[in-house]
């Protein structure tokens, strides 16, 4: 029995404004309420632009108008015209934004930003009626009504954020729902409660949703229907079944044999002791040799970071945050060790303090065989090139006002790699080629590059000082799947021929699953697991590591 449509989009059409080619070019999908349907994709291939126009929200002067029709049941006119997709916007069609952060007002409690939409689109509510509204809606989403109503955003955690957005989204009951990459940057814990919130939601109010993705893993767990875009086009639709298990498109194929799990095993082999300042990516293929299995690179003992909890007008000391409570790690010449754990955990923490960004409250930390723990700044100078750090978001660690090929070569400079600015140019052209960057790279800006050509720069800024650690901060959570598979191979690559170490730090367990050697699970600052990787993720002691593992699909 097929169900009648709720939201039918007929020949959509998007161009720029002073362009001909189209970004979006002739999309054709319905839904049925209650049904869910993914828009999976790349960076670019046009999900976001499809929201946006069903929303009314392209910018205007960039965009030329949309062509097609797009209708909405019991709605008169086309959507796509600018008018009528303000007069259903948030009554009847709803979007929960990537990231809440930045789709909140952070001058404006919780509340107010509720309550502000039912000033707009139920005016016949009275103060208090609003008021018990949004208490209703927060209490929905499983939140402190009065706590989170009265907090501002930034008081949040991004699971909070996310849940008061959706809050916000359905406080006016509308009949689509439009979730743009809602789990991207969450922990798989609060990611697997947040899916669940929105099944639970959508079967009680007999929602439609729109939920666009580049997690495949996601797809299996929300939607009904999938389609996938490429380059502006819908390519393949079809049941989660029908397009998961006997993809058709040789781009459907694609894209499901880049995730972690399906790619060809990680490449084994002879390690590097290390390589000479003189090396370039080239050369790592020809100078291996074998490492001692015992050969420590990093090896930090009962490390505990603690943040004074301040109250008062004296700002007396009453307490501790124990961001780390005596925890232990080693890492060895070669080995891939990936630290999990939901937010707040530790793991960034843990990562700030082996980089000697975070002073330790109490233990050891030694560095090649150095003891580096609570070192002035100055003495850490003859470990920066040896220790490098990509962190999560590319874009704010990289300079806007200064091309890459500076980006690169000045740390180069700094730390004596290079015997003059043109091999050191040269160095940094072959490690943007070696990521798949074009050489012309160097000479440009930051914002010209979309997200995953940022990360590989960044990596490649990192790799330019030819690191015996590199600490990889969630460097792949935001990034498509055909991008993260790119990276993760090309790290592994590294491992092998340069005998480079990861501290890697990562709420993926399937990336974990691919790359690392051994696992360490953080829990609330503490170690509560640790192990070779087959023997963590295929039989886990601890409960905690089991709820990951459950929450991320590994149901061994």
């Amino acid at each position: 029995m097929t169900l009648d449509p709720l939201l039918t989009v007929e020949g959509l059409t998007i161009t720029l404004a002073n362009g001909t080619e189209p970004l979006v070019s002739d999309l054709t999908f319905s839904i049925a309420a209650g049904e869910t349907l993914a828009l999976v994709g790349e960076s670019g291939s046009g999900k976001s632009l499809t929201a946006q126009a069903l929303l009314g929200l392209l910018p205007t002067g960039v965009f030329a108008p949309a062509l097609g029709q797009a209708t909405l049941s019991g709605i008169s006119g086309n959507l796509l015209v600018p008018d009528v997709a303000a007069r259903v916007r948030g009554a009847h069609v709803a979007m929960i934004f990537q990231e809440p952060m930045s789709a909140l007002n952070p001058v404006m409690t919780v509340g107010a930003q509720i309550a502000e939409v039912l000033e707009f689109h139920a005016p016949h509510l009275s103060p208090l009626g609003r008021q018990a509204a949004v208490a209703a809606a927060l209490t929905e989403v499983q939140l402190d009504a009065e706590r989170i109503a009265a907090s501002y955003p930034h008081q949040l955690s991004g699971g909070q954020r996310q849940r008061a957005m959706i809050a916000m989204a359905l406080v006016a009951q509308p009949k689509l729902l439009i979730a743009d990459e809602p789990t991207t940057a969450l922990d798989v814990t609060v990611q697997a409660e947040i899916l669940q919130l929105l099944r639970t939601l959508q079967r009680r109010h007999a929602m439609a949703m729109l939920f666009i993705t580049h997690d495949l893993d996601v797809v299996a767990q929300v939607a009904d229907r999938v389609a996938v875009m490429q380059a502006g086009r819908i390519v393949e639709m079809g049941t989660v079944a029908e397009v998961t298990q006997a993809p058709k498109h040789p781009y459907t194929r694609r894209l499901w044999a880049a995730q972690p799990r399906h790619l060809p095993p990680r490449p084994k082999g002879c390690r590097q002791t290390g390589m000479s300042t003189s090396a370039s990516p080239n050369e790592a293929d020809t100078a291996c040799a074998a490492v001692p299995s015992d050969a420590s690179i990093l090896d930090a003992r009962n490390l505990r970071v603690y943040f004074p909890i301040q109250r008062g007008v004296l700002r007396r000391t009453v307490g501790y945050v124990k961001a780390l409570d005596g925890v232990d790690l080693t890492i060895r010449r070669g080995e891939v060790v990936a630290v999990v754990g939901e937010s707040g955990s530790g793991k960034s923490t843990l990562g700030r303090a082996v980089l000697g960004l975070q002073p330790l409250t109490a233990g050891t930390l030694s560095l090649f065989g150095t003891p580096m723990q609570n070192r002035p700044r100055h003495a850490w100078q003859p470990v920066r090139r040896r220790v490098q750090v990509v962190f999560q978001d590319p874009f704010a660690s990289l300079n806007p006002k200064r091309r890459i090929g500076a980006l690169i070569t000045e740390p180069m400079a700094v730390h004596r790699i290079g015997v003059d600015d043109a091999d050191r140019w040269q160095r940094a052209q072959a490690w943007v080629t070696a990521l798949g960057l074009p050489a012309e790279t160097l000479q440009r800006y930051p914002h010209e590059f979309s997200g995953g050509q940022r990360q590989r720069i960044a990596i490649a800024k990192a790799l330019a000082l030819e690191p015996e650690l590199l600490v990889c901060d969630e460097i792949t959570s935001a990034l498509d799947v055909t991008l993260q598979a790119e990276i993760l191979q090309r790290l592994a690559h590294l491992v092998v021929e340069r005998g480079l170490s990861l501290l890697f730090i990562t709420h993926n367990m399937a990336v974990v699953e691919y790359l690392a050697d051994r696992v360490v699970v953080l829990y609330r600052g503490k170690v509560v697991e640790s192990g070779e990787t087959a023997t963590v993720l295929n039989r886990p002691e601890h409960p905690y590591t089991q709820q990951l593992l459950t929450a991320a699909g590994f149901n061994r």
